[in-house]
């Protein structure tokens, strides 16, 4: 598998999820920070975007029988509240959700090396006492690949929009070798629009669950920790593309530096880590497996628990601005 072209094109498509991952800064905690403290919701809606690219590229997959195996949905219980509250409070933690930590890598903020140890010991505590699955998986797919053929073209007609909407923005003098120099440019530029990054994201991890089928590197690390990771090599190797991309696309934006690593940093990463491992093993999923494939497929238990990861970051993000407006409060009074 590892020498096949399959692979070295799934390699270079993990390596492009990266290098969008780091430039467009597409992380849950940034995207409910915007809401809480912009009143805003660009990011939210760009990482949105990504599920409705993967859910598209499914659908027609699907039609023309390109797709292999599924992965089965998973029943709603408390279970899954309890551990979307746990992956979002692990986020808040780290500074970043799993996407963001590949990007805070990409940077060269090496304190997030700490995030997937962090990761694996939090599914290995939890799995001690926790031996077999927190659900039991259903035997129903998804309602996306059961959709008539007639809703892919919906999709088609959004794909058209997102490629034909930035080219209607070019004046008509505009046309001719400037337009491909500014292309260029766009793509080289030290930070993405957030609807940029995703669409990459999106279209790339679809590319390569065709490929190689369904690929998170949370999903590697909560194997491991049971003790059934499979095709180990290939998936590190692939991880390893991905940090790559990203500290690609932090050295050519000129962010990758050396930041000094504090152990208070460290230690939280470790722990945020930690609680994202325990929150996706009762889920059960990774933010970027809600993000990528159950809520793409419209699994009803990845939505509830993304909801609650953002609702639990957003409480935490609340809570941090209550106690950081009232010690400057205090600060001035006893200034």
């Amino acid at each position: 598998m590892v020498t096949s072209v399959a692979f070295l094109v799934a390699a270079l498509c993990a390596g492009l999820m990266g290098f969008a991952i780091q430039r467009g800064a597409t992380c849950t905690v940034a995207a409910v920070h915007e809401v809480v403290n912009k009143r805003q919701c660009n990011r939210l809606m760009a990482i949105a975007e990504a599920s409705v690219w993967v859910a598209g590229g499914l659908l027609i997959a699907h039609m023309l029988h390109l797709l292999a195996r599924m992965p089965a949905g998973y029943p709603v219980n408390y279970l899954t509240v309890l551990g979307g509250a746990l992956l979002g409070l692990g986020a808040f933690i780290n500074g970043a959700c799993v996407f963001g930590a590949i990007a805070r890598l990409g940077s060269g903020e090496w304190a997030y090396l700490a995030t997937p140890p962090g990761f694996y010991v939090g599914c290995l505590t939890l799995g001690t006492w926790l031996p077999h699955p927190a659900h039991q998986s259903l035997d129903h797919g998804s309602i996306v690949l059961r959709a008539p053929a007639s809703v892919s073209l919906l999709f088609v007609a959004f794909v058209i929009w997102r490629i034909a909407r930035p080219l209607l923005t070019v004046r008509p003098d505009g046309w001719g070798p400037g337009v491909f120099h500014r292309m260029r440019q766009s793509i080289a530029t030290r930070v993405w629009s957030p609807h940029a990054a995703t669409t990459v994201i999106g279209v790339t991890f679809f590319l390569m669950l065709l490929l190689i089928g369904t690929w998170s590197y949370t999903d590697v690390l909560t194997e491991l920790a049971r003790g059934m990771a499979s095709s180990l090599v290939t998936r590190s190797l692939l991880l390893l593309a991905l940090l790559l991309g990203a500290m690609l696309g932090g050295r050519t934006a000129g962010r990758f530096g050396g930041a000094v690593v504090q152990l208070s940093q460290v230690c939280k990463c470790f722990l945020g880590g930690a609680l994202m491992g325990s929150g996706s093993l009762l889920i059960p999923g990774g933010n970027d497996g809600l993000l990528l494939v159950g809520m793409p497929l419209l699994f009803p238990y990845a939505w509830v628990a993304f909801i609650a990861m953002c609702v639990a970051i957003g409480t935490a993000s609340l809570i941090q601005n209550a106690v950081s407006a009232r010690t400057a409060q205090q600060h001035l009074e006893h200034g």
